[in-house]
């Protein structure tokens, strides 16, 4: 899996950016592509973000357990992918299915 570049490098793309060296030879300078140092001012521009965004962990459903408990009992022959719905939540029916295991 790829990492991310460290804070420290982003800061000097950017302070190189705003020199007003042009793109392409800042990602020469740092040996980066251009659309990285096209996608990083433009997340800066828009977002006012700098940083990169946290990646990985377990994201959990939020939903309660008990309303998951009823579901469950109710259909309990339901998937995953049947409960996403019946859920009514913003999350994808993976994050649905690792709430229905007891070991996650």
């Amino acid at each position: 899996m790829a990492r991310a570049y460290p804070p420290e490098m982003r800061q000097r793309v950017l302070a190189a950016c705003d020199r007003g060296i042009r793109t392409r030879r800042v990602a020469s300078m740092f040996e980066v592509s251009k659309s990285w140092v096209r996608r990083i001012n433009q997340v800066r521009r828009e977002q006012g973000r700098t940083t990169p965004l946290p990646r990985g962990g377990v994201r959990r459903v939020k939903v309660e357990p008990d309303r998951l408990r009823a579901l469950v009992e109710r259909c309990p022959d339901a998937t995953a992918a049947e409960y996403h719905p019946m859920l009514g939540v913003d999350c994808s029916v993976s994050a649905v299915d690792q709430a229905l295991r007891p070991d996650v």
